[in-house]
């Protein structure tokens, strides 16, 4: 299941729907685009604190994902990142529905 999520994320970063990092997600954010935001499993207090903040000022969910930092940029072929923005309503969506029922919502 979390690889099929990972390779979805992967898939949504190619499309050109899938803001990585704080900078890109705050950018994201400030430009309305941003339905999603996702935290990794190993993200720092100080990461988690800013991605609260990015998703209540953009009034949109904010998820702890099973991955930790290392394997979420293996995914999206970059390096580091703690958080993510997904920048597509029906790619948001579509990634909620293939959240495992345990999946942390912060």
């Amino acid at each position: 299941m979390q690889n099929d999520m990972l390779r979805f994320l992967g898939l949504m970063r190619r499309a050109g729907k899938l803001s990585v990092g704080e900078t890109g997600t705050g950018k994201s954010v400030r430009a309305g685009q941003a339905r999603l935001i996702l935290l990794a499993s190993d993200a720092s207090g100080n990461a988690q604190d800013r991605a609260e903040g990015f998703a209540s000022r953009a009034n949109v969910p904010l998820y702890r994902l099973h991955a930790e930092k290392a394997a979420l940029g293996d995914a999206l072929h970059v390096a580091g990142g703690s958080m993510a923005a997904v920048c597509d309503e029906g790619f948001a969506r579509a990634l909620i529905g293939k959240f495992p029922e345990d999946m942390d919502r912060i």
